[in-house]
């Protein structure tokens, strides 16, 4: 699985791994609130990437202008590159 650096968020890098096809196979939040990072690991589990990326984008926490799951969407669209 390969890491990415966050910014803006409690989380401070995002694992994640998808298969040729695009559904994300893997995924971890290192930092974040853990209750809610596991709960998002679980609901996007086996999802294609395209479809996280549209549910998650432009998510805002705490008026950060980004969120954990807007930064995962940030990520993927740039893999999708």
């Amino acid at each position: 699985m390969k890491y990415y650096k966050t910014e803006k968020i409690c989380a401070k890098e995002i694992g994640v791994e998808f298969d040729e096809k695009g559904i994300i196979t893997d995924i971890e939040f290192c930092g974040g609130c853990d209750g809610n990072t596991q709960g998002l690991q679980n609901l996007i589990l086996g999802l294609h990437k395209d479809v996280v990326i549209e549910k998650l984008e432009g998510i805002n926490c705490g008026g950060r202008g980004t969120s954990c799951p807007d930064q995962l969407s940030r990520i993927l669209k740039s893999l999708s590159r």
